[in-house]
């Protein structure tokens, strides 16, 4: 009985008293990170649901049937922003490879400059800028048209494109490609043998987040690509504008797998040897 009374002293209960602020703490993280989540998937297979019910009436696939049919648009739509968000890739990395590889390996005067110059796009509201945009488009008949939407995408997405670029060829040690050089291969050849296959990871992961950032873009979908290039980001906006929340949450789980299963994928690819170097 002393030995179980000399066990508990007031720092074993301070101890287990620090689990409950800390279980609050995890506990309002979970809530705020997955209660959105599981009403998203709560409202996709809805049939019936509203207040004061905390929980569906009535389950069903019904929606579901109707987001896929031929008049739903939702086909037309994803395979839009499929085809916008690799051709995005595509140009966005022709020219972030060459780009990332001259500022990472030449001394180039106002590297720094050069760098901040991709962040210009992020640096102004999208609104205005889009509608000058559209309107410039709009002269030269690329508003409306997949190409166009592509350029609008490939504005924003080599902000990625070049900056991981650049950390990934920068984190390759120029010595490698020197020793390539000095066995005889030539500039092109030493770059495609050694450098591009070290960097291949950064710009493995430079091509996720440009791709998952043109299959999220709203903005320049709207005003460059709307109404004649059906975006499922648009599609999320005019469900969720009328109300139909069913539909709105099965396009939005739609925009969400992909998005989920490319970070994993990211977080594989990308290490912190590139992270590091990100910027420099």
């Amino acid at each position: 009985m002393t030995h179980a009374t000399t066990m508990f002293t007031p720092a074993r209960a301070l101890s287990a008293l620090w689990w409950v602020p800390r279980g609050v703490i995890f506990g309002l993280m979970a809530f705020f990170i997955f209660g959105p989540l599981a009403n998203l998937l709560f409202w996709t297979v809805a049939e019936k649901w509203y207040f004061p019910h905390s929980l569906p009436l009535q389950y069903g696939f019904s929606y579901w049937a109707q987001v896929f049919a031929p008049r739903g648009g939702a086909v037309e739509s994803l395979t839009n922003s499929i085809i916008v968000a690799v051709l995005t890739v595509v140009v966005s990395l022709a020219l972030a490879i060459p780009a990332g590889y001259a500022l990472a390996r030449l001394k180039l005067p106002l590297r720094g400059l050069i760098l901040l110059a991709f962040l210009i796009p992020q640096a102004f509201p999208n609104l205005t800028v889009y509608v000058n945009v559209a309107r410039i488009f709009y002269e030269i008949r690329l508003n409306g048209t997949i190409p166009g939407v592509v350029l609008v995408h490939v504005s924003h997405g080599l902000v990625y494109a070049v900056w991981i670029a650049t950390a990934a060829f920068s984190a390759i040690d120029a010595e490698l490609e020197q020793a390539a050089r000095s066995m005889g291969a030539g500039p092109l050849r030493a770059f495609l043998d050694v450098t591009l296959p070290l960097a291949m990871p950064g710009l493995m992961a430079s091509a996720i987040f440009v791709f998952l950032e043109s299959l999220d873009e709203f903005t320049g979908s709207y005003f460059v690509g709307a109404p004649d290039v059906n975006m499922l980001p648009l599609l999320l906006y005019t469900a969720g504008a009328g109300d139909n929340y069913q539909i709105a949450s099965i396009t939005a789980l739609l925009l969400l797998i992909p998005s989920i299963v490319f970070m994993l994928v990211v977080e594989r690819f990308l290490k912190a040897d590139v992270l590091s170097r990100v910027g420099h």
